[in-house]
């Protein structure tokens, strides 16, 4: 039961994570936007294990897209962001719609107890390989968001007031501050 305790979500996860969505919700019915829940496999290069680094993929270098499309992308590994945006970057999807590769505009991690320091590390180290991917990480019991711009620090944020983005798009979650 302990293990099973560990990788449940919390009431305030899910709210986070949905209240992010549903703020882009009219910008994704005019194909906008391409938002993805925790459900997402968001794919890289690379691998997990040294000496090899993980990055996200330029869909621009990407040499024969409908190739990386129908076959590559499915035997990729992959990790599973709270919540990531595609706004302005570009990103491809397999045949399927159940994995997406590219460089996020925004990707959004919310911490649980359940989350490792080595998993926090691999997946900040990762986010930070694309200097066009905003991610920002929230732990459950503060309000603070800490933000970064590939490897750059930007300035925190904090859930008592509404989050933007660098390119302007607003979240509103200031009813989860704690």
């Amino acid at each position: 039961m302990d293990n099973y305790m560990k990788m449940s979500t919390s009431v305030r996860h899910n709210r986070i994570t949905g209240i992010l969505f549903s703020e882009i919700a009219s910008m994704l019915r005019k194909n906008e936007v391409n938002a993805l829940q925790e459900e997402c496999a968001l794919v890289y290069w690379g691998s997990r294990v040294k000496p090899e680094p993980a990055v996200l993929i330029d869909i621009k270098s990407v040499k024969n897209l409908n190739a990386f499309k129908n076959k590559t992308i499915d035997d990729l590994e992959y990790v599973q962001p709270d919540f990531l945006l595609f706004h302005k970057n570009l990103y491809a999807e397999n045949k399927r719609r159940t994995r997406t590769a590219g460089q996020p505009d925004l990707i959004v991690e919310v911490w649980s107890d359940g989350n490792t320091a080595e998993e926090k590390k691999f997946k900040f180290d990762l986010y930070s390989s694309s200097g066009v991917t905003e991610h920002w990480y929230i732990e459950q019991d503060t309000n603070e968001v800490a933000c970064y711009l590939g490897k750059e620090i930007l300035a925190a944020q904090s859930i008592k007031n509404i989050l933007r983005t660098k390119d302007g798009l607003e979240f509103d979650l200031r009813f989860l501050a704690v």
